[in-house]
């Protein structure tokens, strides 16, 4: 999937580029939030591994904040450890890129939409993050998501008009998940019921198991569980 007509591998313009979207918000109706650390960690590694440059964007740009329950006992997986104790990734969380700055019709061979209870402050209703998504899917270019990164889906429309999640096979946070969680309230939908009502052909997992659904060009995760499974089926189309 190269962009330029350069097959020099080493040629930095011949990178397969991929933007790792998170969320600015640290806060969902004062319910201390933000990133969900593995969902970020997990797929920059894949991707760094598979020989990819990668760019991590948010609606403020500038430092993310991330969810304190994310680094807790039983959730601070290793990738997560490890970008945490990663100067560079941290260098690059600390200082992300604007998403209003980034030229998205030639900007990346995908795009892969972290969660966090803190995207549904900030992506469920963000113009500049719906024009990103549908410039990408319109452009035949990757979109994934992950957990509560699909929250970013039901604003998007497809070319035509209709909704992007409509007919598309997806997933995304379950309503049962929701409720594990006790967030049902403060959410501005229920994920799961929204997909469905838009026409998404929504499947699932157990609660907490890993499900990542793949529908052309759309990618999307469950859950925290998902997020390495997600990169690596991006990563599979990819290397296509």
């Amino acid at each position: 999937p190269r962009r330029y007509a350069s097959s020099d591998p080493s040629d930095p313009n011949n990178m397969t580029k991929v933007i790792l979207i998170v969320t600015s918000a640290a806060e969902l109706k004062g319910h201390k939030t933000g990133l969900w650390i593995e969902e970020l960690a997990a797929p920059y590694y894949e991707f760094k591994k598979a020989g990819y440059e990668v760019e991590i964007a948010s609606p403020e740009g500038g430092a993310v904040p991330i969810d304190a329950a994310s680094l807790g006992e039983g959730f601070f997986t290793e990738p997560a450890k490890k970008f945490m104790h990663d100067a560079e990734a941290i260098g690059m969380l600390s200082h992300s890129t604007k998403l209003a700055s980034i030229d998205f019709s030639t900007a990346a061979d995908a795009i892969f939409i972290c969660g966090g209870h803190g995207t549904c402050t900030d992506f469920a209703d963000n113009a500049v993050l719906k024009a990103a998504i549908e410039t990408m899917y319109s452009s035949d270019k990757i979109v994934s998501a992950v957990c509560h990164g699909p929250v970013s889906l039901p604003q998007c429309n497809k070319p035509d008009g209709t909704p992007l999640v409509k007919d598309k096979v997806v997933t995304g946070f379950k309503d049962s998940e929701e409720l594990a969680v006790q967030l049902e309230k403060l959410v501005p939908f229920m994920l799961e019921t929204k997909l469905k009502e838009l026409g998404g052909k929504y499947e699932s997992a157990d609660d907490w198991n890993s499900k990542v659904c793949v529908d052309g060009k759309l990618v999307t995760g469950q859950n925290p569980q998902s997020s390495e499974a997600c990169a690596a089926a991006v990563i599979g189309i990819l290397s296509a």
